[in-house]
């Protein structure tokens, strides 16, 4: 290796410490990346935040539902697809905490049916049934939908009678 070529090396590594030095403090007083919760479309996560929480605010109930249980307990329910996030805070209105919750799909062995542009869903783990799915076409949803309240209903009718 030359001495040109050395030297050229030499200031090249020289400029790179300093700048690391410089902005060494500025990148250790950042914030850090708050922490995403990961939670299925159509399922619950618990997730343990600081027990003197007293509100929760979040940022798009279409995406996720946020339900606070005591002593800090949060059921964190997948909506709809994205992303959004949540607010704890406490009594005296201090932020505790804000974190990004990521509504991901189903995990289910999932079969999609196209009718033109109307859709369909089944979960077929092991035998395919249907599955309502957001984005489903209005009438499949609908008809999906309408029987689950009859049965649940009938269900309930049925418990109150025992009684």
């Amino acid at each position: 290796m030359s001495s040109k070529h050395l030297r050229t090396r030499i200031r090249a590594f020289s400029a790179f410490l300093a700048v690391g030095i410089l902005l060494g403090p500025a990148v250790a007083l950042a914030d850090p990346v708050p922490e995403s919760i990961a939670v299925n479309v159509d399922q619950a996560k618990l997730v343990r935040l600081p027990s003197r929480v007293s509100t929760i605010v979040v940022g798009n109930p279409l995406i996720a539902d946020v339900t606070l249980q005591p002593g800090g307990l949060v059921v964190v329910t997948g909506k709809g697809y994205g992303a959004t996030n949540f607010i704890a805070m406490d009594r005296a209105g201090e932020v505790l905490v804000d974190r990004v919750i990521q509504v991901e799909g189903p995990t289910d062995q999932l079969v999609t049916i196209y009718r033109g542009v109307e859709r369909e869903s089944y979960s077929c783990m092991p035998i395919c049934q249907r599955r309502v799915t957001l984005g489903d076409g209005s009438e499949y949803f609908k008809a999906a939908m309408d029987q689950a309240g009859n049965l649940s209903s009938q269900a309930s009718g049925a418990a109150a009678s025992k009684q």
